[in-house]
C-alpha cells in the first residue's frame, strides 16, 4: 500500500499510515477563502504553516482537513486528535443570534464544516481537541455559551488583544495546573462572554476569558490566544505537546 494519500487519509489506510510513521495523526482545520475562475467565485482552503510546524514539533503528524461536510465521519475516524484554528468571526444566526455589523464573518462553508465536526466529536470523548482563538469561540458556542462580538465597544483595554499583542494569563484552576501563569500572543476582536457547559480555566488580567476546557473529556481545551505564535514554552509549544500526549500514542 502506498504511503501517500490524495486529499485526506481515511479509515484503515490512515491507521496503517500513522502506524508506519509512528506519529499520531492530528487533523488541522483549514481557513476558506475564494478565488475567481472564469468569472466564478470558488472556495479555496488554506492553512498557516505555523500550525503544522507546531504539531510536528510536538510529535504529531499534521494533516490539513478539507472542509467537506460529507467527510466529517471519515476525518473523525482517521485522526487521533484535532486542532481548530484561528480565523474570522462566527456567524451568530446558526446559534440563534444576530451577527454584529462590525464582525468579519467567516466563510459559511468553513463554519458549517467546523460546527459539524465539533458536534461529531462530542460523541467521542477520547479524541483530544485543541481550539485556537476562533476555534475556542466555536467550541464555546457549541456548548451553549455566548460571545462578546466587539470587545472595542465594551473593553477599554481591547487593544491589548489585537495585532499579536502580548498580555498576561491568570489561571482559574482546572486542568490540573496545565494552564500556568505567563505571557501569550493574541489577535482577536471577539471573545467568549459565557462558557456554557465548558469550564473557564484562565482569564487575562482585564477579565477576558482566555481558556476553557471540558473536565469530562480526556483533552478538550480552547485557548483565546495563539499558542503557535506564543514564545512562552508552556503556553505555546506546550499546548500542542499536551494535545499530542493526550492521544496516548507517544
Amino acid at each position: 500500500m502506498s504511503l501517500f494519500c490524495t486529499g485526506t487519509c481515511q479509515g484503515r489506510g490512515a491507521a496503517a499510515y500513522a502506524g508506519r510513521m509512528g506519529r499520531p495523526i492530528v487533523g488541522i482545520t483549514a481557513d476558506v477563502g475564494e478565488y475567481e475562475w472564469l468569472g466564478e467565485r470558488r472556495p479555496r482552503m488554506q492553512s498557516a504553516m505555523t500550525y503544522a510546524r507546531a504539531v510536528a514539533a510536538a510529535g504529531g503528524l499534521p494533516m490539513v482537513l478539507p472542509p467537506m461536510v460529507e467527510l466529517i465521519a471519515d476525518h473523525v475516524a482517521a485522526c487521533d486528535a484535532f486542532v481548530f484554528t484561528g480565523g474570522d468571526d462566527p456567524r451568530m444566526e446558526m446559534f440563534g443570534g444576530v451577527t454584529s455589523p462590525r464582525a468579519t464573518p467567516m466563510h459559511p462553508l468553513r463554519q458549517e464544516f467546523e460546527v459539524g465536526l465539533l458536534r461529531a466529536l462530542a460523541a467521542d470523548s477520547e479524541k483530544p481537541v485543541l481550539g485556537v482563538c476562533l476555534g475556542m469561540q466555536l467550541m464555546t458556542l457549541c456548548a451553549g455559551g455566548r460571545l462578546n462580538q466587539c470587545l472595542a465597544e465594551t473593553l477599554a483595554s481591547h487593544d491589548r488583544h489585537v495585532k499579536d499583542a502580548r498580555h498576561a494569563i491568570v489561571p482559574e484552576g482546572g486542568m490540573a495546573g496545565a494552564i500556568p501563569p505567563g505571557e501569550v500572543t493574541s489577535n482577536h476582536r471577539q471573545a467568549a462572554e459565557e462558557a456554557g457547559r465548558l469550564r473557564v480555566v484562565a482569564r487575562s488580567e482585564d477579565g477576558v476569558i482566555e481558556a476553557v476546557d471540558d473536565p469530562g473529556r480526556r483533552f478538550y481545551v480552547g485557548v483565546q490566544w495563539h499558542p503557535e505564535r506564543t514564545a512562552d514554552a508552556a503556553l505555546g509549544a506546550g499546548m500542542f505537546e499536551r494535545l499530542v500526549r493526550a492521544t496516548g500514542r507517544t
